[in-house]
């Protein structure tokens, strides 16, 4: 199944993509919360999924052409960033392996949906791009184990974790290059487990501008996988329903070429991961 978030009368909407149509989720499920999150926990993703799926087939549709796209989470109450978990770009970035995940929390307002803008700030054009698998959390998880850890997950959605690089380095703390406005995509949808039968850490994962390739890896390439990242984060805090995790991204990113390449106004920047779809976005200059 494949959720797509949309605005509807000024609210944020779940519905289902069922080929080029959308259904309203709150069309086949009664009494569904209008609050985003407390929609997506009484969804019981991922267990729910083939009961609601069965549902939608004869349920109202729309076209899907026209629907406002809100980021895939439009309200996430978290957003748990992990930094370096790829190898080699670890090594494009002189960075040591690590042995730890590095985490950062991005807000909400840093996030754009799909077919929508990207906003270069005024303060930095040192826009880089970051193609990053995200999971999205549909039931509360603390202290959980590999063998359990994906139990927790609603699913997965394509996130281009846009970073400021000389605002990410004016400290320790790499928030600050991390959480300008719309500086990052998320999207174009959610999608459940079951439809990714090979798993969440064994999928080709890519980075495009203009149609020209950047990054280009899979996920089987993380240093910590995503069960192993949803054990070391619940060790620490609990996840809810509505919260994102970015898993990092592969090597390619603009930083280190020579020369550098940056996100540019009227540049379509594309993320593209296997089984889950393309988040595409221009990118414009902030007013």
């Amino acid at each position: 199944m494949r959720l797509i978030a949309f605005e509807q009368e000024g609210g944020a909407q779940w519905g289902a993509r069922v080929g080029d149509a959308l259904v309203a989720l709150a069309d086949v499920v009664p009494g569904l919360p209008a609050e985003p999150n407390a929609a997506l926990a009484a969804l019981n993703l991922p267990a729910g999924a083939p009961a609601l799926a069965a549902k939608l087939a004869a349920a109202p549709k729309r076209p899907l052409e026209g629907v406002k796209r809100l980021p895939a989470v439009p309200r996430p109450g978290k957003i748990i960033c992990i930094g370096l978990n790829y190898v080699e770009h670890a090594k494009e970035g002189n960075n040591p392996i690590p042995d730890y995940p590095a985490v950062f929390l991005r807000g909400a307002a840093s996030l754009a949906a799909h077919g929508s803008a990207l906003l270069r700030p005024k303060a930095s054009h040192k826009f880089d791009y970051e193609a990053e698998l995200a999971i999205v959390i549909g039931r509360r998880a603390r202290h959980l184990t590999e063998a359990n850890a994906l139990d927790c997950v609603a699913g997965y959605t394509c996130m281009n974790e846009g970073s400021l690089r000389d605002f990410q380095r004016k400290s320790t703390q790499w928030s600050m290059g991390k959480n300008f406005d719309r500086s990052g995509g998320l999207g174009p949808e959610i999608v459940t487990p079951d439809e990714l039968p090979q798993g969440p850490n064994a999928l080709r994962i890519s980075s495009r501008i203009n149609g020209r390739t950047l990054q280009d890896s899979n996920t089987a390439d993380m240093i910590f996988s995503v069960p192993r990242i949803l054990t070391i984060l619940t060790e620490v805090m609990t996840l809810e329903p509505g919260d994102v995790i970015a898993t990092g991204t592969p090597s390619g990113v603009g930083y280190p070429r020579q020369p550098p390449i940056f996100m540019q106004p009227g540049d379509m920047v594309e993320i593209e991961i296997e089984g889950i779809g393309i988040l595409s976005n221009t990118v414009e200059d902030e007013a």
